[in-house]
């Protein structure tokens, strides 16, 4: 290896790239390894019993002697939900946080029974120096508090990733660290990751203050009724704006949603909400009219178990809907989740409650992710001499880089690239580096990496076409059936109204075990499970259209 190729420093994603969630990115050299977030994805619907989608970690378990250290930009599940599974397969030397994330960090690590102790919590000014890289950070704007940019500084020059980020000039917490920004790209910027999220939308995003006006003004018009209220449970500066305008309209909260329960310690804790005594219980409310009360729950993505869906269903167990509630969504619907949100929409329509939603006109929610114009801020201010589009789909990232061109960064130095894929800064420049492994691991229940594409496969075929069991008694010495099989179904046919079918299936399986026995003088389990299940395929697909789960069980009796 020469010895520029040793010194070099590459940069890549084990998610992040191409998707929006599951964010992890890698600084390293040949010495020391960096860790940016460690987030998850929720599956999309084709995904089925998968409960979360994270990163293939393989190559940070080869190398996990070289990592300093997990540093987070924020508090949002996209980028710390995937650390609990991490930290179960890689040893981490120390997590670097902001105090925001680091609460809800611990709280995710105590829910797992998860013992780590070595955690940093960071702020503007902190400095950690290591052997080869030192890092720092810039304050941004977000829609949690304590959101961070991450600055590297490395032999070959400093790299900035933002993190999630917008330009709000009307924050409700502090705004954006533009001096910071500003003077760090006029002492010089190598490399630039930025967020791709709203590349796709053009101008400015609204500020957070804006919703706050309009929320207000829902709570004034609005007087008489009880107000249900859905949000992000993460977004703790629109939580603490709710609490002040129920305060101003003598409205007492009840929160329903673990998350949302987490959100309100949290908030607490860290006094950016200081009035405990506006948060009631829910056999409190029994005890207080209508329009002095205010439900503030999570399910604003139509989440099947969340606290809205299980109130719109009817199920909930100490919330029933009013004819004259006002349910109001202060979310928009992330990627993939629109089917679910409407489904729980037109069911509290049915319910005759009044439903209220963001759009153009209503104002009742506005992005976290910087719009084209505060894209193209971010470029001017750190003025980078390479730029790396990274947190979006592949058109987002597309656009982000249009968007840089605009801004007179040459369109050689702009670097599109899919999880695993590297650039390498070295003394001669920036440029495409080697591959690294990466991909999607399933996480269902507990288990991690045990759903793959064969049983994912299966589950799509037993949800479109269902299973079929045959459950045979063979008298192994007689090599033959001691009764018809026995046939049932689920999710394929109803048994009891296509009871000719069963009987055509039953038989077929008989002539199939007594063809094979007559064509085998030995006797296997496994290859007279085979030959049924061959034989019995293309019989059902002629006779349905349809290509159920086959399950042969056999007993045998010796």
């Amino acid at each position: 290896m020469k010895e520029n190729e040793r010194d070099a420093v590459s940069v890549f994603a084990l998610g992040g790239l191409g998707e929006v969630g599951k964010n992890m990115y890698v600084v390293k050299n040949d010495k020391e390894i960096i860790i940016i977030d460690a987030g998850v994805m929720f599956p999309e619907d084709d995904l089925l019993g998968v409960d979360y989608v994270i990163q293939d970690i393989s190559y940070l378990k080869e190398n996990e002697s070289k990592i300093v250290g997990l540093f987070i930009t924020h508090g949002h599940e996209d980028h710390i939900g995937g650390i609990p599974f991490l930290l179960g397969s890689v040893k981490i030397p120390k997590i670097y946080t902001s105090k925001i994330a680091n609460d809800l960090i611990l709280k995710k690590l105590v829910d797992r029974n998860i013992k780590f102790e070595d955690i940093e919590v960071f702020d503007e000014n902190s400095v950690f120096k290591f052997k080869t890289m030192n890092v720092d950070f810039i304050r941004t704007s977000h829609s949690i508090p304590d959101s961070y940019a991450i600055a590297i500084h490395t032999k070959h020059g400093v790299i900035i990733t933002t993190g999630d980020f917008k330009f709000d000039l009307t924050p409700i917490g502090p705004m954006s660290d533009l001096h910071k920004m500003a003077r760090l790209g006029e002492e010089g910027v190598k490399l630039l990751m930025s967020d791709s999220t709203n590349a796709m939308s053009e101008g400015f995003s609204k500020s957070e203050s804006c919703v706050d006006e309009t929320i207000s003004s829902i709570f004034t018009k609005y007087t008489s009724n009880r107000i249900i209220l859905a949000t992000f449970a993460s977004n703790i500066y629109r939580i603490k704006h709710i609490v002040e305008t129920c305060r101003e309209n003598g409205r007492k909260i009840v929160t329903f949603g673990r998350s949302m329960e987490n959100a309100k310690d949290i908030a607490l804790k860290n006094n950016l909400i200081t009035d405990k005594t506006i948060f009631i219980e829910a056999n409190e409310a029994k005890n207080l009219k209508k329009n002095e009360i205010c439900i503030l729950c999570t399910g604003s993505q139509g989440e099947p178990l969340a606290a809205l869906s299980r109130i719109a269903n009817g199920t909930h167990k100490q919330i029933t809907l009013l004819p004259d509630d006002i349910v109001v969504f202060s979310s928009n619907p992330i990627p993939g989740k629109a089917t679910g949100i409407n489904r729980i929409i037109n069911k509290l329509y049915l319910k005759g409650v009044k439903v209220v939603t963001n759009t153009e006109l209503t104002n009742i929610h506005t992005s976290g992710h910087a719009k084209q114009e505060e894209l193209r801020l971010m470029l001017r201010l750190i003025k980078p001499e390479y730029f790396m589009p990274v947190h979006g789909e592949y058109r987002m990232l597309k656009e982000h880089k249009n968007l840089a061109i605009s801004c007179d960064i040459p369109e050689d130095k702009i670097f599109i690239l899919k999880n695993g894929e590297s650039v390498e800064l070295s003394k001669e420049g920036v440029k495409r580096g080697k591959n690294y492994q990466a991909g999607d691991v399933y996480v269902d229940g507990s288990r991690i990496g045990s759903v793959g594409s064969v049983v994912l496969k299966d589950r799509k075929l037993m949800s479109k076409d269902g299973i079929l069991v045959a459950i045979l008694n063979l008298d192994v010495a007689k090599k033959e059936l001691l009764i018809h099989p026995n046939v049932t179904t689920r999710g394929f046919i109803l048994v009891n109204e296509n009871a000719d079918l069963i009987l055509s299936i039953s038989r077929r399986i008989e002539s199939t075990v007594k063809k094979y026995f007559q064509a085998n003088a030995k006797y296997n389990y496994v290859d007279l499970k085979n030959q049924i299940i061959l034989d019995l395929n293309p019989y059902i697909i002629e006779l349905t259209g349809r290509r159920p789960i086959i399950l042969p069980v056999v007993m045998e009796i010796k």
